[in-house]
């Protein structure tokens, strides 16, 4: 058995989270004797004190912190630079380095999904930091995007002015915010249900309830649909070879 490691979530009203169940799984199933902890802080200010403790090895950051714990790093990767985000920490000689796996958790989970057929434009739901590491992989994939919020100024488009022209554009829709989440499952999106086919794809970042009511609306009406649980495993399996290399 290989010496004990400490890892850890940082994060806010973490109870319910998938990375501490999951790692706490992977480690016992690879007979490793490693623990892992959430640090569910009310404030930023609280990081320091959790940061400065050396005898962790790595940490997971979840919303609302990602960005915010960017000034309190030593140093953070080039794809965590571009994306403006940060899930995973690794402490290498005393000093925490930011990554970013999520932008290859939304990638390899959603090419599967679209196969060859690259939709031009993208609707991104919510405005909030989830959707970064989402526009920067549809950056990559040239596919031209388009957020909407709930306020106007904050987005190019907001909820009530949706319309069948802009979702007849807009092929595959992308749902980061958290509205659908466990245990608001009777809440979805406020888009135009009505104007979706069989050619929309819709991609929800929320996981918990597995369907939500955005998916299951669309399923309805012929769409392809992909919820985030294996975004989260893939980005959770990232972090883990971050912390090995």
């Amino acid at each position: 058995m290989k010496k004990s490691k400490k890892f850890g979530l940082i994060g806010k009203n973490i109870d319910y989270s998938f990375s501490k169940k999951y790692f706490l799984e992977k480690f016992k199933k690879e007979n490793l004797d490693y623990t892992y902890s959430n640090f569910d802080i009310v404030n930023i200010s609280e990081i320091e004190s959790i940061l400065q403790n050396n005898s962790i090895s790595g940490y997971n950051v979840t919303i609302p912190y990602k960005e915010e714990i960017i000034k309190f790093l030593d140093e953070i990767d080039e794809v965590a630079k571009d994306i403006g985000a940060v899930n995973t920490i690794k402490k290498i000689d005393n000093r925490n380095i930011g990554f970013n796996t999520d932008g290859i958790g939304f990638e390899k989970s959603l090419l599967p999904l679209i196969e060859n057929k690259i939709p031009k434009n993208a609707l991104i739901l919510g405005s909030g930091g989830a959707s970064k590491a989402i526009k920067y992989v549809l950056k990559k994939l040239k596919i031209n995007y388009s957020t909407v919020s709930r306020k106007e100024g904050k987005s190019e488009f907001v909820y009530e002015n949706l319309n069948e022209v802009i979702l007849n554009k807009f092929k595959m829709i992308i749902n980061c915010s958290p509205v659908g989440t466990f245990p608001n499952i009777n809440n979805c999106p406020n888009i135009p249900y009505e104007f979706l086919t069989k050619d929309h794809i819709l991609y929800d970042l929320v996981y918990n309830p597995i369907e939500s009511l955005f998916l299951k609306r669309g399923r309805k009406l012929g769409c392809k649909t992909k919820n985030g649980l294996e975004m989260l495993e893939i980005q959770a399996n990232e972090s883990w070879s971050v912390w090995n290399n």
